[in-house]
Parts: C-alpha cells; sequence; structure tokens
C-alpha cells in the first residue's frame, strides 16, 4: 500500500463518500487506497469497508487536530457536510472551514469538496417568486455549501468544486411514487414541465475517482454533475415500464408543497421551484462530459432497474 496515493474520504460510511470508497477499493489499478474517515469506528458500514481493505481512522469534521492528523501522509481527499444533520448554515460553514484549514496544515495535493449551487446567483434575494429563508438564503442547504468554496480558495487548498444534484435514491423514500385510493401509482414532485437533473449517489464517487485519475486537472475548477436530465412525466414513464404498472406522474404546485406540515417543507419548495426555474442549472450539467469522467454513469433506467425492489408496492 505504500507507494499508492491514500485518499482519505469524509462520510466513506454514507453514500456519496461510500461510493467513493468502494470505487477505490475495487479499482483493478491500484493507484489509489482509501482512508476512511469516520466518528465511529466500529459501525458495520466502517468494519464492512476496513474488512475490504480500507484503512479506518476516527474523526469528526468539526474537530480541526483530528482532522489533521487524520489528512497526514494522505495525497487527497474527498469532503462533505451533512446539513440535514443539524440544519445550521453556519454548523455547516464551520465544519467546511475546520477541514479547509486541516487540509492546508496536512498540505494535501487534491482535495475534492462535494458542494451544491448558490441559487441566489439567479434567483437574488430580493425575487418574491420564493420566499427569503434564514434571513440570507434561498435554499440553505445549497447556499450555504456554495459561500464554503471560498473558504477552500482562501485557506490555498487545491480544490475541485463538485457540484452535485437531486439523488435518485430520494424516490425509494419520501419522494417515491404512491398509490391511491384508484390503485394507481402516482410520481408526485414540484417540477411542473421542467426537466430535473438527477443522479446515482453511487456515481458520485465513481466520478470523483475520475477526477483524482485526471491529476490536478480540475484544481481550481467547477465539476458540475448529473447522470440524466428527464421531466417529471418521463421519470414516471420509465418507472412505469420497470415496474410493469402504470404510474402517472402529478406535477404538485411549489405553494402546495410549501404549505405542508413538515420541517423542510418550505426549503424543498424553494429547491424544486430552483431546479424547475433556472434552466442554467441543467444546461450547465454536460451528461458527456460526465460520462468522460466516468464512462459507466448510469441512466435513469439502469436506475431503476437496479433499486427496483427498493420501491414500495404496497
Amino acid at each position: 500500500m505504500s507507494d499508492k496515493k491514500i485518499i482519505a474520504v469524509v462520510g466513506a460510511t454514507g453514500a456519496q463518500g461510500g461510493g467513493l470508497a468502494r470505487a477505490i477499493l475495487a479499482d483493478v489499478s491500484g493507484e489509489f487506497a482509501v482512508r476512511v474517515l469516520t466518528r465511529d469506528v466500529t459501525s458495520d458500514r466502517a468494519r464492512e469497508l476496513a474488512a475490504q481493505g480500507a484503512e479506518v481512522v476516527v474523526a469528526d469534521i468539526g474537530d480541526e487536530a483530528a482532522l489533521a492528523k487524520a489528512f497526514e501522509g494522505a495525497h487527497g481527499a474527498f469532503l462533505l457536510t451533512n446539513f440535514w444533520e443539524h440544519g445550521s448554515p453556519d454548523k455547516e460553514k464551520e465544519q467546511a472551514a475546520a477541514m479547509a484549514r486541516a487540509a492546508k496544515a496536512a498540505g494535501l495535493q487534491h482535495v475534492i469538496w462535494s458542494t451544491l449551487d448558490d441559487t441566489r446567483e439567479h434567483i437574488p434575494l430580493d425575487d418574491e417568486r420564493m420566499p427569503t429563508l434564514m434571513d440570507t438564503y434561498k435554499v440553505p442547504h445549497f447556499d450555504a455549501k456554495a459561500e464554503a468554496d471560498q473558504l477552500f480558495t482562501d485557506a490555498g487548498v487545491p480544490t475541485t468544486f463538485l457540484r452535485t444534484t437531486f439523488f435518485w435514491e430520494n424516490l425509494t423514500g419520501p419522494m417515491a411514487p404512491q398509490r391511491g385510493e384508484d390503485g394507481g401509482l402516482a410520481l408526485a414532485l414540484a417540477m411542473g414541465d421542467s426537466q430535473l437533473a438527477g443522479i446515482a449517489v453511487e456515481d458520485i464517487g465513481r466520478i470523483a475517482l475520475g477526477i483524482f485519475r485526471r491529476g490536478t486537472e480540475f484544481v481550481g475548477r467547477t465539476v458540475s454533475i448529473a447522470g440524466e436530465h428527464l421531466t417529471g412525466a418521463e421519470m414516471a414513464a420509465v418507472l412505469a415500464k420497470v415496474l410493469g404498472e402504470p404510474v402517472a406522474y402529478v406535477p404538485v404546485p411549489f405553494e402546495a408543497l410549501r404549505a405542508q406540515d413538515w420541517p423542510g417543507a418550505a426549503e424543498a419548495a424553494n429547491m424544486f421551484q430552483f431546479y424547475a426555474e433556472v434552466p442554467a442549472y441543467v444546461a450547465v450539467r454536460d451528461l458527456d462530459f460526465v460520462r468522460g469522467l466516468h464512462s459507466s454513469l448510469q441512466t435513469f433506467e439502469q436506475w431503476v432497474e437496479e433499486h427496483k425492489d427498493s420501491f414500495s408496492r404496497d
């Protein structure tokens, strides 16, 4: 392992980081080794990765000293934050700042920061199409990550800014097709007739590996990714084909989503309105370019086929 370039991975026991960890472990070239950073080295996922050959170390993304130690001797790192763990833009930026300073202190040669677009570049705070949230954001979990980009630049960390997008995995959870009173399945999304840029979360890690393989080519650059761009009706048609029964698409009005009584409804509505009303969001995600980084990029149909047993049929 000593001649391999070590990639420290935050979130390796989760979705995005886990995709990268598994991609490195499966990479026949053997160019990289993976170092998993986790708060709990005894978790099932941490143990599973260790059994597959990953190095597993304890580190919390808010602990700069622990991060710096965990980064020692590594070539690069894949870094992310989980806004939904705490719901605080300030905490998210504090965690990003700690990671940036630790990466600089450890002399990492290439960091990939998993980030998102700043929605306010397209829908300013005074734009009344959607409410402003937490005083300074339109979509807090997007905008806070985008603000954190500058922290890596200011720290002098050689960084690729990897802008992710809607995870198709959301469709096997709360956003899954639901069976109505008439017995039919319906996919309800607040997208109108617009295309939704989506991706299989596993592919994010594989794309990150493709970026690391290209050396310093993408240092200082923003890479915006997706797996496919589809309208709600097109997604429903794919689901119907794979699941073997009709699936109707129901376009949910933004205001109807905002009015729902669950935490994050207003933010979710703003997010989907941003997706639907900003064509540049899709346009900047060039699928041919993304396939150049990961040739086996999944289509939505391939992903649904792989995960069809995850869709409730009740």
